[in-house]
């Protein structure tokens, strides 16, 4: 590359997301529908000498098990208006109006630009991502204002420099290559606000509400800048939180990948589907007319689908006849249903289009393991 050439792409970095390196304040919108067209109106992230990074006010965090999405990496921020916190509950808690959550979808890359199917973690704690060995894809914007949440898409562009607002979604052909250079192609679909809330509402009529920063998904060490710390204790400290019991008074889900000592093969299963599942699979929920809890309050019995027959699930059964057939993951619906690829019959049915075939697997194996019979 030219001197020129070198010049001028450091030139465009820098008046990308914040302007000549300069940081822009974060957006307190309590109310009205006036959203920024671009996601740098919002000031949550900070683009400048090739990385993607929170604002300074701004606290990344991650989850025990997250949601699968296409394989897709994720940077998830938070910030909440000054001298505002969020109200401790176990199950949800109360965020203050003008908190904004951003999550943003990306994948690795290598040098020749493929993307790649991997689990390695691409964020430096102190520097962010380096967009050289990243391709971003989009940023989902959740808003807290006076009358509620509200669920925002922004689509990165090519040159990632913005990501702008796209109300209708959008979809993208995409080819990941994993272990062994196997290629896989799919159709990469970010989701238009109607559907962000089809997920997001955890109740049926309900409006919507964060799924991702609970307790139970928030407990857990992460890699701050200045060192590793407790997410809710660092929260806390940072006056993002109040209330907060002590620790072990605090629910947490199986770390996903790398379980801690005691983590079950049940607890690990069962925080996969609570991640996954449980924001519909609920007593409240926009699945409650199949029967089936896959929430964390659910025991395993009849109700988290051991031995019950499915209802309302149509030609999605694959031709099985309980939910969870225990000892036998190729008699059960739920086997069926996570290990399919095609609409109408896979679940979750929005948010991905491949298999995840660790939490497959991993799911399986609890199965099989299950004493008894149906």
């Amino acid at each position: 590359m030219t001197g020129h050439a070198s010049f001028l792409l450091s030139l465009a970095l820098a008046v990308g997301l914040a302007g000549c390196g300069q940081e822009s304040k974060p957006r307190y919108q309590p109310e009205g529908d006036d959203y920024p067209e671009k996601l740098s109106g919002w000031g949550m992230l900070h683009l400048a000498d090739g990385h993607l990074t929170p604002a300074a006010e701004v606290l990344p965090y991650d989850l025990n098990t997250p949601l699968f999405t296409d394989y897709a990496h994720k940077l998830r921020t938070i910030w909440m208006p000054d001298g505002q916190a969020a109200q401790y509950a176990e199950d949800r808690f109360d965020y203050p109006v003008g908190t904004v959550l951003t999550k943003t979808f990306y994948y690795p890359k290598d040098a020749q630009g493929n993307l790649l199917q991997n689990s390695q973690d691409d964020r430096d704690p102190k520097a962010g991502l380096e967009l050289d060995k990243v391709r971003l894809v989009e940023t989902r914007v959740l808003v807290r204002q006076k009358d509620g949440w509200t669920a925002l898409p922004y689509v990165w562009d090519k040159e990632q420099h913005e990501a702008r607002l796209e109300l209708a979604g959008d979809t993208q052909s995409l080819e990941l290559t994993g272990e062994g250079n196997r290629k896989v192609a799919f159709s990469y679909m970010v989701p238009d606000a109607n559907q962000c809330s089809e997920c997001h509402a955890e109740q049926k009529g309900a409006g919507i509400a964060p799924l991702g920063p609970k307790a139970r998904h928030l407990n857990k060490d992460f890699a701050y800048a200045e060192g590793s710390d407790n997410q809710l204790q660092h929260w806390q400290a940072r006056g993002f939180l109040k209330g907060l019991p002590a620790l072990a008074q605090v629910p947490q889900n199986a770390l996903w990948g790398h379980p801690r000592a005691g983590e079950t093969l049940e607890k690990q299963a069962r925080s996969y589907l609570d991640a996954n599942c449980s924001h519909c699979h609920n007593p409240k929920g926009a699945a409650r007319t199949s029967g089936l809890y896959l929430d964390p309050h659910t025991p395993v019995s009849i109700a988290y689908g051991v031995c019950k027959p499915p209802v309302a699930a149509g030609g999605g059964t694959g031709g099985r006849l309980e939910d969870i057939h225990p000892g036998s993951p190729e008699k059960s619906v739920l086997s069926y249903r996570v290990g399919s690829d095609k609409p109408g019959d896979m679940m979750p049915e929005l948010g991905r289009g491949l298999v995840h075939r660790e939490g497959l697997e991993m799911l399986n194996r609890w199965i099989s393991e299950m004493p008894g019979d149906c």
